[in-house]
C-alpha cells in the first residue's frame, strides 16, 4: 500500500479514484465538504437529503459521477460530532471507509479530513492511524492457499490537506507506514502453519531481514552454543522435539557503538502442545500463535530499521517447539537456568517462562537501557483483560509510564498489572530455588514474578500478549500486536539521554 500526503488547493478538482470527505451529524457537510458542494452546485446536499444520510459515525454514502467533481467516486463519511476528537471513533470511521473503498474496487483514494482536526497533534494522529489501518486492510494471507482471493485493488492513498502539511504530519505518516509494514510481517509469521514456521524458519527470516537493512546485523545461536552458556531452562523445553531450538539476536545500530541499547526479548514457541502436560485437543491449532512475541520483535526491528532513528536496539528471539516424547521434560524435573537458578518444572505447559528466563539472562551482556519481553504467556491474562489490552508488568515506574503512553498514542494499548513481592510466595519449591508455576490464582502475575527474578538489576517490563496477539472466530489470525506500541516507545527514546534506575515502590 502506497500512502502519501500533499497539499490540495481545490478538493473538487482532485483527480483520484475516490474522494473521501467528512459529513457531520444531521447530514451537515464539514467546511471542505461544503466547498466541494459549492463546486458541485449543491449536488452533495441534495443527495444527502434524498438518501436520508445522517452523517452519524460509522455511516457512509458512496456517490458516483457527481457533476462538478473530478473524481468519479465520492465517499461521504459520517463523522458524528467533528469537534470531539476521539481516537477510537476515528479508527472506526477510517476502518469503515477503507472497507467501503476495498469493496468498491477503486485503485486509489484521497482523504480530505482537515475539518476533523483543530490542532497539529490531532492531524498527526489522523495521519498515523490512516497509515496503520490502510496497511492492515491491505494484508492478505496467501502462503498456503492454492486459490487465494484476488488482491485488493486499492493500492494508493493520499492524505490530503488544504494547507501545506507540517513536517510532523509527514513524519507521522511515514512512521505509520513503517509500523504497518512491520505489523504485516508479524502477522504473516504468526499465521504461517507450525510445520513451516519452525525455529529454523524464524532464524532464516531474521537473517533475511538483516540482509535487507544496512544497520541491522543478525547472529543465531544453536543448541550446542546455548548448552555451553548454561541455558538449561530453554533447552529443557526443546527436549521433546526433533526441531532444534534457536536463539536469534538482531542488532540495530543507529547511534554510537558505546551507547547502551534498548533490548526486546520475544517468546518464540512455534508450536506449544503443552509437552507432557498436554493441552486439550480443542483449539490446539491456535498454539502456532505462541510465537507471536517473537514475531512482534522481528516486526518492530523491521519498522525501526526502515525509519532509522538515532538509538541502538537489540532484538532477542528464543525460538523452540514444545512437544511430548520419550525424551521430553517431565513434571517434577529440576533444571538449571543460565543465571544458575534451579527450577522445578511442575507444569511443562508453563514453558514460555523457561525459555524467557535464559533469554533475559543472556540480554544482560548488552547492558540494556531498558529491557522489554513480549510473550503470549498466560491464559490468565486473557481472563483478566480480554483482547483489548496487553498486560503490562514492570519493576520501573518510568518505563511503565512510557510503554503505556506509547500504547495510547498508537491505540495498541496495555494495562498495568501488579508485580508485588507478596506473589513470590506462590513460587516456592521444596526441591529447587523456584517452581515454574505458582498454583491457583493470579496466574499472569506469578508468571511475571517468575521472570522478575531474572531481571532484578534491569530496567525491565513484561508484556503478556496472550489476549491481543491473535483474533478468533471469522477473523481468525495474528494481529501483529504490539509492534505499534514497541515501535512508538523506541522512537520516543531516540536521542534521549540515559536515566538512573528507579524501581516500582522505591
Amino acid at each position: 500500500m502506497e500512502i502519501t500526503t500533499r497539499h490540495v488547493k481545490d478538493a473538487a478538482a482532485e483527480r483520484c479514484g475516490c474522494l473521501v470527505l467528512p459529513v457531520a451529524d444531521g447530514g451537515k457537510p464539514c467546511g471542505t465538504t461544503a466547498g466541494v458542494d459549492d463546486a458541485a452546485g449543491g449536488a452533495l446536499k441534495r443527495l444527502i437529503r434524498n438518501e436520508h444520510f445522517s452523517g452519524a459515525a460509522g455511516k457512509s454514502l458512496l456517490l458516483h459521477e457527481v457533476p462538478g467533481i473530478a473524481a468519479p467516486r465520492v465517499l461521504l463519511l459520517g463523522c458524528g460530532d467533528p469537534h470531539q476528537p476521539d481516537t477510537t471513533a476515528l479508527r472506526k470511521m477510517l476502518q469503515h471507509a477503507l472497507s467501503v473503498l476495498q469493496a468498491s474496487g477503486t485503485s486509489d483514494a484521497t482523504f480530505v479530513l482537515d475539518d476533523l482536526a483543530s490542532t497539529e497533534r490531532e492531524r498527526n494522529t489522523q495521519a498515523l492511524q490512516l497509515a496503520l489501518l490502510a496497511g492492515a486492510s491491505a494484508y492478505r494471507y496467501t502462503h498456503t492457499l492454492s486459490k487465494p482471493d484476488p488482491a485488493p485493488r486499492l493500492h494508493k492513498i493520499v492524505f490530503a490537506s488544504t494547507t501545506r502539511p507540517a513536517a510532523s504530519t509527514v513524519r507521522a505518516l511515514a512512521e505509520g507506514h513503517a509500523i504497518a509494514t512491520g505489523t504485516s510481517l508479524a502477522r504473516e509469521l504468526g499465521n504461517l502453519p507450525p510445520n513451516i514456521c519452525t525455529p529454523g524458519h524464524l532464524a532464516d527470516r531474521a537473517r533475511a531481514l538483516a540482509e535487507g537493512h544496512r544497520k541491522l546485523t543478525c547472529r543465531v545461536l544453536d543448541e550446542k552454543k546455548m548448552a555451553s552458556l548454561g541455558m538449561g531452562a530453554l533447552l529443557s523445553v526443546t527436549a521433546g522435539t526433533r526441531e532444534p531450538a534457536r536463539l536469534i539476536v538482531l542488532e540495530y545500530r543507529g547511534a554510537a557503538r558505546d551507547e547502551r541499547p534498548h533490548v526486546l526479548v520475544g517468546k518464540g514457541i512455534t508450536f506449544d502442545s503443552g509437552g507432557i502436560s498436554l493441552k486439550p485437543g480443542a483449539g490446539m491449532d491456535e498454539m502456532k500463535f505462541d510465537m507471536c512475541g517473537a514475531a512482534s520483535v522481528l516486526g518492530t526491528l523491521e519498522a525501526i530499521a526502515t525509519l532509522q532513528p538515532r538509538l541502538n536496539v537489540v532484538g532477542i528471539v528464543a525460538a523452540a517447539e514444545n512437544l511430548p516424547s520419550g525424551s521430553a521434560t517431565r513434571p517434577g524435573d529440576v533444571v538449571k537456568s543460565m543465571a544458575g537458578t534451579t527450577i522445578e518444572v511442575l507444569n511443562t505447559d508453563a514453558e514460555g517462562r523457561l525459555i524467557l528466563c535464559d533469554a533475559l539472562t543472556y540480554a544482560r551482556r548488552f547492558k540494556p537501557r531498558s529491557l522489554v519481553d513480549i510473550a503470549t504467556l498466560t491464559g490468565a491474562c486473557v481472563v483478566a483483560l480480554g483482547k483489548h489490552a496487553s498486560g503490562l508488568f514492570s519493576n520501573d515506574e518510568e518505563l511503565a509510564a512510557q510503554l503505556l503512553a506509547a500504547g495510547e498514542a498508537t491505540h495498541d494499548r496495555a494495562w498495568r498489572m501488579p508485580l508485588w513481592e507478596d506473589y513470590q510466595e506462590q513460587l516456592k519449591s521444596n526441591f529447587a530455588d523456584v517452581a515454574n508455576v505458582g498454583g491457583p490464582g493470579a496466574g499472569s502475575v506469578t508468571a511475571a514474578c517468575f521472570l522478575a527474578r531474572f531481571t532484578r538489576e534491569q530496567c525491565w517490563a513484561h508484556l503478556d500478549i496472550a489476549g491481543t496477539a491473535w483474533e478468533q472466530g471469522a477473523s481468525k489470525g495474528a494481529t501483529g500486536r504490539p509492534v505499534a506500541l514497541l515501535t512508538r516507545y523506541l522512537l520516543d527514546r531516540a536521542g534521549s539521554p540515559g536515566k538512573s534506575r528507579k524501581s516500582a515502590g522505591e
